[in-house]
């Protein structure tokens, strides 16, 4: 499947040519002109990164970059004319994962792309504390001894636990076990979240699920 980008970019001319160099490496790309649309296209897309010019005719990229973080983990690289390092503080503070200073190369702003995106990809093994989740082997284990799971608890715990400690939206749940369509069911993900935290309590692993209400779910570090 092609990783999905989302670039807000006020200057049509900039945003072509880093569209096109995009795509000429396989990624998939959807444009927003401003912080607005661009916000809009995040709830819609569900992008695996955000492109996120600084300087846009509506929202300050800081604040878009803000408002993103608030209900998604994408991953965000705001490209950027400032150099001062006040700046770049504060869009670290935001949630931004890296920037990039204008003027820059298509090879500079590919390869950071690809950092982002590499970064968002499972391991074959993850742990947090005495639990474990082979995903290989599709197995999970809590201080050794097998944790029966079905298949959907087994996916929405291999994601959470991809990033202790980050929230993750519905919509991105979905986006990422349902291919971005509605799950069967109303309130599904809330079933198999109840009766995945029961699984885990049962065995022992108390606390770590995390629920923020009106944003998302995830785990809590170890």
């Amino acid at each position: 499947m092609q990783q999905r980008i989302l670039l807000v970019e006020d200057n049509l001319d900039i945003a072509q040519l880093i569209k096109e160099d995009l795509e000429h490496a396989g990624f998939e790309v959807t444009h927003a002109a401003s912080g607005a649309s661009g916000l809009v296209s995040a709830r819609e897309h569900l992008p695996d990164l955000v492109l996120l010019d600084l300087g846009l005719p509506d929202f300050d990229g800081i604040e878009v970059a803000r408002r993103l973080r608030h209900s998604s983990a994408v991953p965000i690289i705001v490209l950027t004319a400032m150099d001062a390092v006040e700046r770049k503080l504060a869009l670290f503070e935001v949630g931004a994962d890296d920037y990039v200073t204008k003027p820059f190369s298509s090879d500079e702003l590919l390869a950071r792309v690809r950092v982002q995106v590499r970064r968002q990809q499972p391991r074959s093994l993850l742990t947090l504390g005495e639990l474990e989740l082979d995903i290989v082997r599709r197995t999970a284990r809590h201080e050794g001894r097998p944790l029966k799971l079905s298949p959907k608890e087994f996916e929405i715990l291999a994601l959470l636990m991809q990033k202790p400690g980050r929230v993750y939206s519905r919509e991105e749940i979905v986006a990422s076990l349902w291919s971005g369509q509605p799950p069967p069911g109303a309130g599904l993900i809330e079933v198999h979240m109840a009766n995945l935290r029961e699984k885990l309590r049962a065995c022992g692993a108390f606390g770590v699920l995390r629920t923020v209400r009106g944003v998302g779910y995830g785990v809590r570090p170890a």
